[in-house]
């Protein structure tokens, strides 16, 4: 077990400062995430350094589509999740506990994996993925800022789910986030994931200041595919910034969630209603001409081709429309 940063003590108990639940544990009990446990008046995290699964995937994968364009990323996670989404996608992991498949590894070891891999040339770097990051916080922010150090990036695929105070350390060594908000409901939050809405979007508006976002919502039929909640959602992102990229994600039955997969036309009706408010929309886990394809919203130029994870940059001269010649908000290098 590893020192957690982020707690307090109350009386004869530890209370968790990490993430918005602010667990109160007796001595002997673990929090909501099932990674953080309170033993002697301190409190441990019990995942740090331990690597449940690690794989190289196009960033396209995360889903990052402004970030890199075709470029492969070491993907790392573990164990344990601060929500319990009755649909997660990768509940053997985030509801999971330690086996035989996971490794102890440090942050020095995460680095060699890179270099192995052929240094920032061949792979931009690590995204922390999979499980929800920001429950693996010590070993995420020590890692971070030493890949920072040799010129590696550093990207979170997250539910946003975490206090500003920690947010705000790490995320000066964050170049990238792709954030879950999963309803721009109160009551979805608290009735399909164990949570509260209100700290998501803040983490959203603190991360769109220090680091490049995109965002991800997986529509569920009947359950968060309400248009005016869509159009209410992609309103609040365009307030932020037009230009900041939203993933609409189809569902699929998934966990302890078994309604029919979300309808074609239903994830076509969402995207027109971000459209109204955002340049980039795209649909994902579904099989549509075009719907990848990141398309130039002032003249309606081809800029980049995407089948699958397959990757063809067509209308970019640098970060501009080789067309109409406006600046196009994506990171190239």
């Amino acid at each position: 077990m590893h020192k957690a940063l982020y707690f307090e003590k109350r009386n004869e108990k530890i209370r968790c400062l990490l993430c918005p639940h602010h667990c109160l544990l007796a001595d002997g009990e673990t929090g909501t995430c099932g990674v953080r446990k309170a033993v002697d008046e301190v409190l441990y995290t019990m995942n740090y350094g331990l690597l449940a699964a690690v794989n190289l995937d196009p960033i396209e994968k995360k889903p990052l589509y402004h970030y890199y364009p075709g470029k492969p990323i070491l993907s790392i996670g573990t164990f344990g999740c601060n929500l319990t989404c009755s649909f997660c996608q990768n509940w053997s992991l985030a509801r999971g506990e330690a086996d035989n498949r996971a490794e102890r590894v440090k942050p020095e070891d995460v680095l060699d994996m890179l270099e192995r891999e052929g240094g920032p040339g061949k792979n931009i770097g690590i995204a922390y993925t999979y499980n929800e990051p920001s429950i693996w916080y010590e070993f995420v922010l020590d890692t971070a800022k030493l890949l920072n150090r040799h010129g590696y990036k550093n990207i979170l695929v997250t539910n946003g789910y975490i206090n500003q105070k920690p947010l705000q350390e790490l995320l000066p060594f964050i170049d990238a986030m792709n954030i879950d908000v999963k309803a721009f409901g109160d009551n979805f939050y608290k009735d399909y994931c164990g949570g509260l809405k209100a700290p998501v979007i803040k983490t959203v508006e603190t991360a769109v200041k220090g680091c490049h976002v995109e965002i991800t919502s997986l529509i569920i039929p009947t359950l968060n595919d309400n248009p005016g909640e869509l159009e209410a959602m992609a309103a609040w992102l365009a307030e932020l910034n037009p230009d900041i990229p939203l993933h609409l994600s189809r569902y699929f039955p998934q966990y302890r969630l078994n309604l029919p997969p979300t309808p074609h036309a239903v994830m076509e009706e969402a995207k027109k209603i971000a459209s109204k408010h955002l340049r980039y929309v795209y649909l994902g886990n579904i099989e549509l001409p075009g719907s990848a394809n990141t398309i130039c919203p002032y003249c309606g130029n081809l800029l980049i081709e995407r089948s699958r994870y397959a990757v063809k940059i067509k209308g970019l001269d640098g970060t501009a429309c080789n067309n109409c010649n406006n600046d196009i908000s994506i990171v190239l290098s």
